[in-house]
């Protein structure tokens, strides 16, 4: 979805720079977002992205104050596109620039049809609460008209599978694991404002960070370990990434331990997930 409004805004941009040069399209993610998408959306998709606090009124919140376009998707699949006033209102001044143009050109003519898709994408987005399958719909709308765009079609049902194909491999996710640790107060442990590290205790953040590093000094460039406190319980929540699962595993572990003894706890350690 981020792709498909960046390139349609980019068309509207060198048509009428002056009118959408300023509007801003961007992901919020959470703290859970898998590592290689950040980096595959920072890096390759050259795209903003915000981290915010995990629940939907944190990253909803982020995403309409940051963005005229916010695109936010929590791991668990909650989320939505938000579409600023100024989106619409540099949409409209675009209409009135077409129509002193001669909308003949050939670029014109691509940038005409830029417009029509910006002005027809909220309709098609539960902005609201989000809708899983209204986004399935588009993701679909937006494959079919990426074939339609595409010059050198030869089998539209073979290009038709090719961009599911393409769209799946974009990016391979690193693997992870979920755990959790019973703990008497969860209060103890604080985070920074994103959750992607602890302010309290002081030790804590030290430790994970000694956890990671160890597994980086093994020629490992993809570690990444967070603890937050549960929002419903006395427990904290560890997440833990890296380039194989045993190596996940393994941080994940540390994690706990470090946990336990920083916090001073003899907390059960309950298996949530991973991911491979």
């Amino acid at each position: 979805v981020a792709l498909f409004v960046q390139n349609e805004i980019n068309i509207l941009k060198a048509f009428a720079p002056n009118v959408m040069r300023e509007l801003r399209c961007g992901i919020v993610q959470t703290a859970y977002a898998n590592g290689s998408s950040t980096l595959f959306l920072k890096n390759v998709a050259k795209i903003d992205v915000k981290i915010a606090k995990t629940g939907v009124k944190y990253v909803h919140a982020a995403a309409h104050d940051n963005f005229d376009v916010g695109i936010y998707f929590e791991a668990n699949g909650h989320g939505t596109v938000l579409f600023s006033e100024r989106y619409y209102e540099c949409l409209d001044r675009c209409k009135v620039l077409f129509a002193s143009t001669n909308t003949a050109l050939p670029n014109v003519q691509r940038a005409e049809i830029a417009l029509k898709r910006l002005e027809i994408l909220p309709v098609l987005i539960n902005q609201a609460v989000g809708d899983a399958l209204s986004d399935l719909l588009l993701v679909e709308a937006i494959m079919h008209l990426r074939r339609t765009d595409r010059t050198n079609i030869q089998s539209a049902s073979s290009h038709w599978a090719l961009d599911f194909e393409v769209w799946d491999k974009l990016y391979t996710e690193l693997p992870s694991r979920q755990l959790k640790v019973k703990v008497k107060d969860r209060t103890m442990v604080q985070t920074n404002d994103d959750e992607t590290k602890t302010t309290m205790p002081a030790a804590l953040q030290p430790a994970l960070n000694a956890a990671m590093n160890a597994q980086k000094s093994h020629k490992n460039m993809y570690p990444r370990c967070f603890v937050r406190p549960s929002g419903t319980e006395d427990a904290v929540r560890i997440y833990a990434e890296s380039s194989t699962q045993a190596e996940a595993d393994a941080l994940a572990s540390e994690a706990v331990a470090v946990v336990k003894q920083v916090c001073n706890e003899s907390g059960t350690r309950i298996e949530l997930r991973s991911s491979m």
